[in-house]
């Protein structure tokens, strides 16, 4: 991704609402629509600093945007620490039409959203709403100002399905786009070189993971724990409720275990087969993946997608194995450190962490894809093991509390160091790359967008009407 230092970028400028409204992507989850009614709401401010009445602003197909919609959206901007001061009013109305346009279309072309879908994402919003603030539902609900949960939920229910339908709209939109290297060498040259994106300080990473081993009789409690949970619920007990009080599974844990998976799903392989060989109601017997023991539920089998719920829960490790964890790793960096063997070789041949082992404990980063980490975006605890080293110099071990894999001891080594510079095309291909990309995404968004608002019923009202907007909403 390209970095935030980023002056005077004209070429992009021009492309869409999209590209100069990416100040305020950050609420795309937190936007307020109403099915299209006469109804009248109490008074607010508008943009001109007088009093006027809260009504319906604008209409995108079956969906409204009142006054008001604009000022939840500016509250809840700021509520989770967003600079305003340079987004105006007409900004913000552009990026709800843009919004409704999607979901409008979106359900013209049959996307279906399920309820279940919707539900079990507010399940998992609310919860971690919950454990951020750590305030209880009656907190949230008054700073929604809501008179009630069923209230909130039923307003924020409709929220997530219109964001939902809004994303995969807009997927299926850019899914086909595709970029070409000489796509990608002609938008690099087409930047003037002093509007060449700078990038910031970045570090490679690779780590070696020492896991503790787990006892026999450890992983035999976890077993017999699951089949008493099992036994429990096929006698009538909510899978639900033991999911949230017990499962140790932090993704899907707030809604009882819930997820929806197919062939494609990014999950272990030994996961995705048991899903797959149950039938709707079956529960499984306990089985292990490297996360540890599992039990699940199908709930629903529709066409290749399955719904199902499932418990986590992980063995624990024993002080024993702990201390013997800490004696292997505390060798293999004396080992290193003594040129007895390289970084990358005890990576390969004594790490328990498969997804780096193979490269030689290098960390690749999920934003980029690449082995580049802007010192400026490092998660904080990543940060604060890297920041001090040298290049090439080994960290002492350390206990790591994994939140899927549970404690496991680690070395850390910088391999390179790359100081802040003017983006360059050989350099920092993959970056250009994925900026050139989506510079394309966002034309074809563009070029979409103007094609369905000559073909959709669009009005806006009042003092709106002089807003000087990107897209021709106003049908000029």
């Amino acid at each position: 991704m390209m970095p935030s230092k980023i002056k005077n970028m004209k070429f992009i400028n021009k492309t869409s609402a999209a590209v100069i409204l990416l100040v305020i992507t950050a609420f795309g989850n937190m936007q307020a629509q109403e099915v299209v009614t006469d109804s009248v709401k109490k008074n607010t401010t508008n943009f001109t600093g007088r009093q006027k009445i809260d009504g319906v602003i604008a209409t995108v197909g079956d969906y409204i945007i009142l006054d008001s919609d604009i000022d939840k959206n500016f509250i809840e901007l700021e509520a989770s620490g967003n600079d305003v001061s340079k987004v105006s009013r007409c900004q913000m109305l552009g990026k709800l039409l843009e919004d409704r346009l999607y979901a409008h279309q979106a359900l013209q072309d049959s996307i279906i959203v399920t309820d279940a879908e919707i539900n079990a994402s507010m399940e998992e919003k609310i919860g971690i709403m919950l454990e951020q603030s750590r305030g209880s539902i009656d907190d949230v609900v008054k700073f929604y100002k809501k008179n009630s949960e069923e209230e909130f939920r039923r307003y924020f229910f409709e929220i997530l399905k219109m964001n939902e339908l809004t994303k995969q709209m807009t997927n299926s939109i850019i899914e086909k786009v595709e970029i070409t290297p000489e796509e990608v060498r002609q938008f690099y040259v087409s930047i003037p070189k002093e509007e060449l994106p700078v990038i910031n300080d970045e570090v490679e990473i690779a780590q070696i993971v020492i896991q503790p081993e787990i006892s026999k009789a450890e992983k035999q409690k976890v077993i017999d724990r699951l089949n008493e949970f099992k036994r429990d619920i096929m006698a009538g007990s909510s899978f639900y409720s033991k999911a949230v009080l017990y499962s140790q599974d932090p993704g899907s844990k707030s809604n009882g275990g819930y997820m929806k998976v197919n062939r494609k799903s990014p999950l272990v392989k030994e996961f995705k087969e048991v899903a797959f060989s149950l039938g709707e109601g079956q529960i499984s017997d306990p089985f292990e993946t490297e996360y540890g023991y599992h039990i699940i539920l199908v709930e629903k089998i529709k066409g290749q997608d399955v719904e199902l719920r499932h418990i986590l829960i992980a063995p624990k490790v024993s002080e024993e194995a702990l201390k013997e964890a800490k004696d292997e790793v505390t060798a293999i960096r004396k080992k290193i450190l003594s040129g007895e063997i390289s970084f990358a070789e005890a990576a390969r041949s004594s790490s328990d962490e498969k997804e780096t082992r193979a490269n030689g404990g290098t960390l690749i980063n999920p934003k980029s894809l690449d082995s580049k980490f802007d010192m400026t975006k490092l998660d904080p605890m990543l940060f604060g093991q890297v920041s001090n080293l040298k290049t090439g110099e080994v960290s002492l071990p350390y206990l790591e509390e994994d939140r899927v894999k549970g404690k496991v001891y680690k070395l850390m080594t910088v391999t390179n160091r790359i100081p802040s510079h003017a983006v360059d095309y050989s350099q920092d291909y993959l970056k250009i790359k994925e900026f050139a990309l989506r510079d394309k995404q966002v034309k074809e968004i563009a070029k979409w967008t103007s094609a369905k608002i000559k073909e959709t019923f669009i009005k806006i009202n009042g003092e709106y009407r002089n807003c000087d907007f990107l897209n021709n909403w106003l049908k000029l």
